[in-house]
């Protein structure tokens, strides 16, 4: 790895007397004519910095406490996935069908639901339009139970796959960072 004067090019290279700067030649005082003493030694510039900073060593990494490990993952147990897409999917269709319930709650307290009723029913001309609410929740838990199905399907399919492909190109490489301190 090379240093930042390389990044810089040969002309930034820093010469072996570059810090400190010189003085610079001080300036005269506009008014007097006097040479003005209190900007002989002012701030670098940023050019002076750069060729400083590229002038000192490399810095050493500060020592660790931890151990770093490179895994790859080679092999997924496709018995796993199931077990785990299952859990996963089954609670997140029970946290959407408790949304949807108090979302529907909701709007039937807000009159929402009955506004709806009222339009559908002039739409299609009827005058005792309503909506079932055991039925629509009976037909969302079924929608659900088949989403729940395909994709725990696709997600142990998709596990097959990436067996399949870690073989072919060697899985994904993890590394594992263990802090002593909190040992």
């Amino acid at each position: 790895m090379g240093s930042v004067a390389d990044d810089l090019g040969p002309e930034a290279a820093p010469e072996p007397d570059a810090w400190p700067p010189a003085p610079r030649p001080a300036d005269e005082d506009a008014e007097t004519g006097t040479p003005d003493s209190s900007s002989a030694y002012d701030r670098p510039t940023r050019s002076e910095r750069r060729v400083a900073r590229a002038a000192l060593p490399p810095r050493a990494p500060a020592p660790s406490n931890e151990r770093r490990y490179r895994q790859t993952v080679t092999k997924v147990d496709l018995w796993s996935v199931l077990k785990m897409s299952v859990c996963f999917y089954i609670c997140a269709m029970a946290v959407t069908m408790v949304a949807l319930v108090a979302l529907w709650t909701i709007a039937d307290a807000a009159g929402v639901v009955h506004s709806v009723e009222k339009f559908f029913g002039d739409l299609l001309q009827t005058k005792d339009f309503t909506f079932l609410d055991q039925e629509i929740l009976r037909g969302a838990l079924l929608i659900a139970a088949v989403f729940v199905v395909l994709a725990v399907v696709i997600t142990v399919i998709a596990a097959a796959f990436y067996n399949m492909f870690a073989e072919l190109f060697g899985g994904i490489e993890l590394t594992i960072t263990e802090d002593e301190t909190t040992l």
